[in-house]
């Protein structure tokens, strides 16, 4: 089912460099206790659907001859219709992204005919023009003093002189805190090592824009280069074995 396509167009870290949203990928392990073997290969079943629509959906619809459209739903009968999905059905859909604890995906009828569509909140690389973000200003209650961008340590040296990079996608993806404080919606992987702060209120004082995604991830593109630069960091921390502050230079 799983296309050689999405072990080789992938959201992981490649080549050389660093990839800025290498920890803001799905996570689509397995989790939790032992279960019955029917309940595996459903679990296995939903990953391999989950990562299949996270490719199609922020990276691969156009090449895969769906319309994506410009706010980057696809129509759930076409994407469902498309060889790589026939496999599954609506209702394995619907369970996919109602149980998403990251809520990655929207599903919604289109307000002109009522199909059923689907799309990605963020992660995307195709040009998506009306994702519905919501731009954050300095005096909204919701605006973080800080946000924190996850990678590892491995690539510290490079953040640390460079700044952080969207690369070959549409916004850096950042949080308002670290995974599992205060409710904080975030698709920081859990290997991480590295912890990156944002000064927000600096950023935006140079014109660099921040917005909310459907799902509260906080997104921005960056400068005009698509850059976070070195002088809008706040702090950094290792993370592992345990937290501790580090140089920021």
């Amino acid at each position: 089912m799983v296309v050689t396509a999405l072990g080789h167009i992938s959201d992981s870290c490649v080549g050389e460099g660093y990839n800025n949203n290498e920890c803001f990928i799905m996570d689509c392990q397995p989790r939790g206790g032992r279960r019955g073997k029917g309940n595996r290969n459903e679990e296995s079943r939903d990953v391999r659907l989950s990562k299949s629509l996270s490719y199609a959906l922020r990276h691969g619809a156009i090449k895969m001859g769906l319309q994506l459209n410009s706010d980057g739903f696809v129509f759930v009968d076409e994407l469902l219709a498309h060889q790589q999905f026939r496999s599954f059905s609506l209702q394995d859909v619907e369970r996919v992204v109602d149980s998403n604890d990251k809520q990655r995906f929207k599903l919604c009828n289109h307000p002109e005919d009522g199909r059923l569509q689907i799309r990605a909140n963020q992660g995307h690389s195709v040009q998506v023009t009306d994702l519905e973000l919501r731009a954050v200003a300095l005096d909204d209650p919701d605006c973080p003093r800080e946000a924190v961008h996850g990678s590892y340590m491995k690539h510290w040296p490079s953040i640390r002189s460079q700044g952080i990079s969207r690369m070959n996608r549409t916004h850096i993806h950042l949080a308002p805190g670290l995974p599992g404080e205060g409710g904080v919606i975030s698709g920081m992987r859990p290997s991480c090592d590295l912890a990156v702060y944002i000064d927000v209120a600096k950023a935006m004082s140079d014109g660099i824009q921040f917005f909310w995604s459907d799902n509260g991830v906080l997104l921005t593109p960056g400068d005009a280069a698509g850059m976070l630069a070195p002088r809008y960091f706040s702090r950094a921390q290792r993370l592992k074995p345990s937290p501790c502050e580090i140089e920021l230079h």
